[in-house]
């Protein structure tokens, strides 16, 4: 059944006289290349925004607009935790999601009563939590820490098309596409990208079973529980 992105959770737990509130998300997990970055975000109690939504549900130039409004309004808190490939490769993808998280926690200027975190529950965090599956479908905190999230990181990665044009990384953000996929099997990784993800170890495979490797069922369930894939043979904070 369908329910409106909103302010039920946020309720819930101010009937219960919790004050502050933040909304946690992340972006780039399922990405072959570049970080992954968490934002936390503490709204205003009266806080109404009509175009606020899930980012993944936002058309690029209206979530560069959204995210605007949201950095600006003097009342609201947000900061951000950015873990990159390199990190990521040593302690795997659900760590490294983790650790942005509570870096972002911790850069807030002010000390959260309790998170709403979309998806399973970060252990261990440093405040009492609540996980919400589809969180930034769900609660509007969420969705403007996903936004943030989403992009900053969207940011990082044109910057690093910059540094690594021949692999086009304005256009798919480091995510397992098929330009993406063909320019891995031309020029092989780079510096940014996870060398713990199966298309990435095995960039030498053919075409077709680079592919395969990319839309497996194995690699699909690795990435979502955070596991690393085989492989042969930095983190960075910011505020508001």
């Amino acid at each position: 059944m369908y329910r409106r992105c909103g302010f039920r959770y946020e309720k819930r737990l101010r009937a219960i006289g919790v004050a502050r509130i933040a909304g946690i998300d992340e972006a780039g997990r399922g990405a072959l290349a570049g970080p992954v970055v968490a934002a936390a975000v503490i709204l205003p109690e009266k806080f109404r925004h009509r175009r606020l939504n899930d980012s993944k549900q936002l058309a690029p130039e209206l979530r560069e607009e959204i995210y605007h409004d949201l950095i600006s309004n003097p009342d609201l808190r947000w900061a951000v935790g950015i873990v990159d490939s390199m990190e990521i490769d040593r302690i795997n993808i659900l760590r490294a999601t983790h650790k942005a998280m509570r870096v972002a926690i911790a850069a807030l200027s002010n000390t959260p009563d309790h998170a709403l975190i979309d998806g399973l529950p970060v252990i261990p965090f440093p405040v009492p939590q609540t996980a919400i599956i589809d969180g930034d479908c769900l609660s509007l905190t969420i969705a403007a820490a996903s936004v943030i999230a989403k992009v900053t990181r969207d940011r990082m990665m044109r910057d690093f098309c910059a540094h690594f044009p021949e692999y086009c990384f304005s256009q798919h953000k480091g995510y397992c596409t098929e330009i993406h996929l063909l320019k891995l099997h031309e020029f092989g990784p780079c510096p940014i990208h996870r060398r713990s993800f199966e298309p990435v170890a095995q960039p030498l495979l053919t075409l077709e079973g680079l592919f395969a490797a990319a839309a497996s069922p194995a690699r699909r369930s690795r990435r979502e529980t955070g596991l690393p894939l085989p492989a042969p043979g930095g983190l960075q904070n910011s505020l508001s």
